[in-house]
């Protein structure tokens, strides 16, 4: 018995001395001292021995446990010291090194504007309503009083992905969509990406962003549009700019205008930036054409309102002048870091 120990442990002590790693020695404590490790076998055996013999063979065992338990505790210890001063070599800090530069990102010119124009209305009582950028035929045409081959189409034409869904040319079937719910008064304002088949140049995009907005109640007139966007002008250009209305032609709005504002770098009195006119041209808007109001289920002898629509590009260059709509979307970071 004392010979097969010892047997025992020569084999498990070569077999620490050249392992290599933590998890070999893992597998020599299971082989040897595990449950059903050589050792415990020979445990298990005690009842072959003869009663006299038993305590001298019980000891001659433990010595053995206790002799591959410290030899593999001693292994263990060396392996992880071995790993810590890897990990320390690998993790060591050159304190001598600059410091990395820490790039905080800000909002894009657009984002600005955006939240800039929705403070403004939404100081003055207006909702801010979303809607799907594809968008039915019916909501961004026919609903907003522009029939099948009518002329207008033709100033928006967009991208089709049938002859009834389309890319919206313009938030106003959001306008649409809230009007059919029937929750009267509104008063909203309806921003998003619009798509129309323009050429890229600085001014026109094939993608660009409006703020459309609309008040439907009881009484309202062309008096209460033009103190609305006056009132905008002011807090969007300074105190001091002015609204003048030149009459336009919109299908769904009778009557219909579009703004100009003072041209807040000479004041009004011409300069390269308004080309010598003292006037910027900022939206287009009007009162809700009846026919509109009927197909969106309210009656216009009750009910009527007044819609504009600003393309946001436009509010930011005008704001930050800006002279190439192209640079809002080159994603320059030397153009960006500026605002």
């Amino acid at each position: 018995m004392k010979e097969k120990l010892k047997a025992i442990v020569d084999e498990a002590l070569d077999k620490i001395k050249a392992s290599q790693e933590l998890e070999s020695l893992y597998d020599i404590r299971v082989q040897f001292l595990g449950k059903k490790g050589a050792l415990t076998e020979i445990l298990k055996s005690m009842k072959d021995v003869a009663p006299e013999d038993r305590p001298a063979v019980g000891q001659l065992v433990n010595e053995a446990r206790t002799t591959l338990e410290g030899k593999l505790e001693e292994m263990k210890e060396l392996f992880e010291k071995k790993l810590r001063e890897e990990q320390i070599r690998k993790e060591t800090i050159d304190v001598t090194l600059p410091a990395k530069k820490t790039i905080v990102g800000h909002r894009h010119p657009n984002s600005i504007a955006l939240e800039e124009v929705e403070r403004i209305f939404v100081g003055m009582g207006y909702e801010v309503v979303e809607g799907p950028e594809i968008e039915y035929d019916y909501y961004n045409f026919e609903a907003l009083n522009i029939p099948a081959n009518h002329p207008a189409k033709d100033e928006q034409d967009t991208f089709y992905i049938n002859e009834n869904i389309v890319l919206r040319t313009q938030t106003s079937p959001v306008q649409v969509r809230v009007m059919e719910q029937g929750k009267l008064p509104i008063r909203m304002i309806a921003p998003g990406r619009v798509f129309r088949s323009d050429e890229v140049d600085a001014t026109h995009s094939p993608s660009f962003h409006q703020i459309e907005g609309l008040v439907i109640d009881k009484n309202i007139t062309f008096a209460d549009l033009k103190g609305t966007l006056a009132e905008f002008a002011k807090q969007l250009f300074g105190e001091d700019a002015k609204v003048k209305f030149r009459p336009h032609h919109f299908p769904f709005t009778e009557p219909s205008a579009e703004v100009d504002v003072t041209c807040f770098k000479c004041g009004g009195e011409g300069c390269r930036f308004c080309k010598g006119t003292g006037w910027i041209e900022i939206l287009g808007c009007g009162m809700v054409h009846p026919n509109v109001l009927r197909m969106s289920g309210i009656d216009p002898e009750e009910y009527t309102g007044f819609a504009f629509g600003v393309g946001l590009e436009r509010i930011a260059l005008l704001k930050y002048e800006i002279d190439d709509m192209r640079l809002l979307y080159e994603n320059d970071v030397r153009f960006l870091k500026q605002f």
